[in-house]
């Protein structure tokens, strides 16, 4: 019998109290966030005004590439971390816990960072142009504006963090001034497309997230989004249509001494009830300004201090241990 994670766990909050509330209910939903981000490391945001067209819209222009011949996505392949296709094969996220798992089954659409840094060497490696392909035109025009809408979010939800920690609220968010980021529109089709799972494989393999936190907007599912937990194990995550579902990266865990966890989660493969299942994810992965130093916040907020580390330095290497072959 399957489980789902209890809304104790990954609750529902609205984003309005802190937006235009009053310190009171501010100050209810910091403590909501705290105790969610200790557990599971996951959350889910209503009230952050991404319209449900200009998400259907990335979806549907997405799903136009999806269909087309593979020669033809083949001209858009990338690697991981870089701009264009990941055709099937291309990654196995479970890698990057040491989880020996086989390729992932989906296809990725990947976009990140473009405006130009000032530094040459920072620039080449990290703010690349974005691909966008010929074939649906009117795929960049959506995905641009859904990206303005997710970095204000990210800067947004990182502000709630540092207050919720107790913190000043820009104690992660002026570290945004020129920040990286990844979007990855994953397409997950069903068995007529990827063939028939092998053992402990997946659509997505366990795994955390690298970078600060991530924004997912995902699809209900037979074969969809897994959450762990210590006291529960592996569940479903709850899913609320109108929501955003919300996780901690690595980065982040560290830089909070390991108060909150990084979301650990999988998505499973196609059901043998439903084969031809098919589900699609936006998911925009935030991260922070290059050379920015994470240190541990100390004691009684932090729980372990770690080295400091350079974010991209550690996100790089991050990258790189689930790239296949």
């Amino acid at each position: 019998m399957r489980t789902s994670v209890s809304s104790a766990r990954v609750p529902c909050i609205d984003l309005r109290p802190w937006l235009d509330g009053d310190e009171e209910g501010r100050a209810a939903l910091a403590r909501t966030v705290d105790e969610a981000l200790r557990t599971a490391g996951f959350l889910l945001v209503t009230g952050h005004g991404v319209e449900p067209g200009l998400r259907a819209g990335v979806r549907a222009a997405a799903r136009e590439f999806f269909r087309l011949p593979e020669e033809v996505k083949r001209r858009y392949a990338a690697k991981v971390g870089g701009r264009g296709w990941l055709g099937p094969g291309a990654e196995a996220n479970g890698y990057a816990e040491g989880t020996e798992t086989p390729p992932d089954l989906k296809e990725s659409l990947t976009f990140a960072t473009d405006e130009p840094y000032d530094d040459p060497v920072v620039n080449a490696e990290w703010y690349a142009p974005n691909v966008w392909p010929a074939e649906v035109p009117g795929l960049k025009a959506l995905g641009t504006q859904y990206l303005a809408r997710m970095a204000a979010l990210e800067k947004e939800l990182l502000s709630l963090l540092g207050y919720a920690l107790g913190l000043e609220r820009n104690f992660f968010s002026r570290h945004m001034d020129h920040p990286t980021y990844g979007f990855n529109i994953n397409w997950y089709p069903g068995t007529e497309v990827v063939g028939e799972p092998l053992p402990g494989q997946f659509r997505i393999g366990p795994h955390t997230d690298f970078g600060t936190v991530t924004i997912l907007d995902r699809q209900a599912g037979k074969g969809g989004l897994q959450v762990y937990t210590d006291a529960g194990g592996w569940a479903d995550a709850p899913y609320d249509p109108a929501a955003l579902t919300i996780n901690v990266g690595d980065l982040l865990a560290r830089w909070t001494g390991d108060r909150w966890r990084s979301g650990r989660h999988r998505v499973l493969p196609p059901p043998v009830d439903a084969p031809a299942e098919e589900l699609m994810s936006l998911v925009y992965f935030g991260e922070c300004t290059p050379g920015t130093l994470v240190e541990s916040v100390p004691a009684p907020v932090g729980r372990v201090a770690y080295p400091p580390v350079d974010s991209h330095v550690y996100l790089r290497e991050k990258l790189d241990s689930i790239s296949v072959g």
